[in-house]
C-alpha cells in the first residue's frame, strides 16, 4: 500500500542505504510512463514486480524487477472517459494502487474502481461508482481492509457531495456507503456514535448546520488518506472542504466537512468525529494522512493519531475517543488563533474572515494549506515526523455563485503569494512528544512530494525543480541529491529487490494543483488561474518542464 502499513508511517526497516553511504547512490533503471502530467502515485512493489499507475488515462504498468532494466510484464489501459479531464479541479492525478489477495486495485479519474489479476493484468471486476456529469472524479489510492476496498470521491469545487464506499474485494459490489453530509442515516451515524466534543453532538447535524438543502451540494469529499487500527477495528478518514468556498453562502458549521471520522470498517458505522475547521473559511480540506502511533503522552500510554492538518496545526488525537491532546502550528498561521483543547474549537481570526465582496489580504496559510495531500513519514528511531509542506499565503475575495451540475462551484477569487521569508516550501522534522520542530529545511517551491524514512536514518523527498534528495533523519543534513527530468510531486518508496539489495524509487513529473501552470500550460499572467495557485508559481515554467518518468536508485 502507498502508506507502507495501516498505521501510515511510511517507515522502512531497510538500512543498507545509510547516512554514511547514501552519497554513493546511483541510477539502477528508469522507465517512461508516456504520460506527461502530474505524477503523484507511489510505486507499489509486491514480490519481484513493481506496479505503477499513471495520471489520466490511468495506465497500469507491471515491471519485472528480477530482470535487468525491469522490463514490462504487462500493461492495462482502462480507457477512461476523456470528459473526466475537464471536471478534475487540480490536474488529472492518481495517487496509486493497492495490493491484496493476488489483485491490484486502483481508481480511474472517471469514477471506476478496478481489480486486476496481479499476474496477467486482466480485469477481474470493474465497478463504476462515480459520475463525471456532476463533476465527480476519483484520484485517491484505495485501501484494502478486511476484504473491502475503501474509496472516496473528489469534486469539492463542483458541489459534489462527499462519500466513502466499501467495495467487496471479491466481486466489486458496494457493501456500504457513508456520506459526509446529510441526515444521520446517510452518514451512518447511529447509537454507537460518541464524539468527544459537544460541538459534534446532536441529531442530523449534517442537515441542520447548513442552509436548507445546501448539504446536497456541500462537498466534504474524501480524496485523501485512510488509516486502519486492527486492534480497535476502526478506520480513520478525513473529509474535504464545504462548498462553495464563499462562507457567506453557507452559514453554519457545515457538518461533517473539514473533519475526521472513525468508522467500523465492517459496516461503515461512525464511532466518533472531530471537526478541524467548523464552517471552513479558506478551503481547508481535512483529508491529509493520519499516522497511528502508540506512545507515552504526558506520562500515560496513549493510542494516538497524528495529523499535520491543512489549517496549519499539528494535531495529536486520542484515536479511541477523538480527544485533541495537542494542536500546535508547524509553520506560519494567522487565519486562526489556536485550538481550545477543552471545547476542541478552532479560534478564528476575525481579521482574516472573508465574505461576499470583501477582499482580505495575506491570509496564512493559503487554500492549499500549510500542507496538502503530500504524505509525511514517521521514524520510531528518532521519534520525528518528517513533513513536506508549503509556505504560502493568499488574498481572497468572496463572490456570488450559483450551482450548475458539473461546473465550478467556488465563489471565491484567490491569489496566492509566498509566505513569510519568501521560501514557498519547507521540509520539517517535528518532534511529536516535545510538540516542536527538531529541524526544518527551506525550499524555493512548495514541497509537494511525499516522504519516506528508513532504519538507515535517511529521509527521501523531492522538489518541484526536480531534485530527489536524501537527508539525515537526525539533522536534516543533505546526504545526496539527483536532478530528475521534471519536478517531483510523487511519493518515494524503498524496497528490497530480488537480489537482496535496497532500492529507492520515485516518479518524476510535475503537476498537481501546485504544478498546474506547467502540466496544464497555464498563462502566468492570469493570477487567479488554478484557483489562484498560478500567482505564486509564475516562475515554475522557467524551472522545470512536464514529464513522466520512474527513477530507481541503488548503491553500487
Amino acid at each position: 500500500m502507498p502508506a507502507k502499513n495501516y498505521a501510515s508511517t511510511r517507515y522502512s526497516e531497510l538500512a543498507e542505504i545509510n547516512e554514511g553511504n547514501a552519497k554513493n547512490l546511483q541510477v539502477a533503471f528508469t522507465f517512461s510512463t508516456g504520460v506527461n502530467k502530474g505524477q503523484e502515485a507511489a510505486p507499489l512493489v509486491v514480490g519481484s514486480t513493481m506496479y505503477i499507475v499513471t495520471p489520466f488515462p490511468n495506465i497500469v504498468y507491471a515491471l519485472d524487477l528480477s530482470k535487468p532494466g525491469a522490463p514490462m510484464k504487462w500493461k492495462y489501459e482502462p480507457n477512461p472517459e476523456p470528459a473526466a479531464q475537464g471536471v478534475a479541479c487540480c490536474d488529472v492525478v492518481n495517487r496509486g494502487a493497492a495490493f491484496a489477495d493476488g489483485r491490484i486495485f486502483f481508481n480511474t479519474l472517471d469514477g471506476h474502481t478496478i481489480a486486476l489479476d496481479v499476474n496477467s493484468g486482466q480485469p477481474i471486476w470493474n465497478a463504476h461508482i462515480g459520475n463525471i456529469n456532476i463533476g465527480e472524479t476519483i484520484t485517491m489510492a484505495p485501501l484494502v481492509v478486511k476484504g473491502k476496498v475503501l474509496v472516496g470521491n473528489s469534486g469539492g469545487e463542483m458541489g459534489v457531495r462527499g462519500w466513502v464506499k466499501a467495495l467487496d474485494a471479491g466481486d466489486g459490489h458496494v457493501v456500504w456507503t457513508a456520506y459526509n453530509t446529510g441526515p444521520d442515516k446517510d452518514v451512518l451515524i447511529g447509537p454507537d456514535f460518541k464524539p468527544h466534543y459537544d460541538m459534534d453532538k446532536g441529531k442530523d447535524l449534517g442537515v441542520t448546520t447548513w442552509p436548507p438543502e445546501a448539504w446536497k451540494i456541500g462537498g466534504g469529499n474524501m480524496w485523501g488518506w485512510i488509516s486502519y487500527d486492527p486492534d480497535l477495528n476502526l478506520i480513520f478518514h478525513g473529509t474535504g472542504n464545504p462548498g462553495p468556498w464563499n462562507p457567506d453562502l453557507r452559514p453554519g458549521d457545515n457538518k461533517w466537512t473539514s473533519g475526521i471520522f472513525a468508522r467500523d470498517p465492517d459496516t461503515g458505522a461512525a464511532k466518533w468525529f472531530y471537526q478541524w475547521s467548523p464552517h471552513d473559511l479558506h478551503d481547508y480540506d481535512g483529508i491529509n494522512e493520519q499516522v497511528l502511533l502508540d506512545m507515552s503522552w504526558q506520562g500515560k500510554p496513549r493510542k494516538v493519531l497524528v495529523r499535520p492538518e491543512r489549517n496549519g496545526y499539528l494535531y495529536v488525537l486520542d484515536r479511541t475517543t477523538g480527544e485533541v491532546l495537542s494542536a500546535k502550528p508547524y509553520g506560519p498561521v494567522n487565519s486562526s488563533k489556536g485550538v481550545d483543547l477543552k471545547t476542541g474549537k478552532l479560534a478564528e481570526n476575525p481579521d482574516k474572515k472573508t465574505g461576499t465582496g470583501k477582499v482580505v489580504r495575506d491570509i496564512c496559510p493559503t487554500a492549499s494549506g500549510l500542507k496538502d495531500w503530500q504524505p509525511s513519514a514517521f521514524s520510531p528511531k528518532t521519534g520525528l515526523l518528517y513533513i513536506p509542506h508549503n509556505n504560502l499565503c493568499m488574498d481572497e475575495e468572496g463572490v456570488e455563485v450559483n450551482y450548475i451540475a458539473g461546473t465550478p462551484y467556488v465563489g471565491m477569487n484567490v491569489r496566492m503569494i509566498p509566505g513569510p521569508g519568501g521560501n514557498r516550501g519547507a521540509f520539517t522534522a517535528w518532534d511529536i512528544a516535545a510538540e516542536k520542530p527538531a529541524w526544518s529545511l527551506k525550499e524555493n517551491f512548495p514541497v509537494w512530494s511525499g516522504a519516506v524514512v528508513t532504519a538507515g536514518d535517511v529521509v527521501f523527498y523531492g522538489t518541484m525543480e526536480g531534485w530527489f534528495k536524501a537527508v539525515s533523519a537526525k539533522t536534516g543534513d543533505l546526504l545526496w541529491q539527483f536532478k530528475t527530468s521534471s519536478g517531483i510531486i510523487g511519493q518515494p518508496i524503498t524496497y528490497r529487490g530480488p537480489d537482496g539489495h535496497q532500492y529507492v524509487a520515485i516518479l518524476s513529473g510535475v503537476g498537481g494543483w501546485a504544478g498546474a501552470i506547467v502540466s496544464g500550460d497555464l498563462d502566468p499572467r492570469d493570477a487567479t488561474a488554478a484557483l489562484g495557485f498560478v500567482n505564486a508559481m509564475k516562475d515554475l515554467k522557467n524551472a522545470t518542464t512536464a514529464g513522466g518518468t520512474l527513477y530507481v536508485f541503488r548503491l553500487p
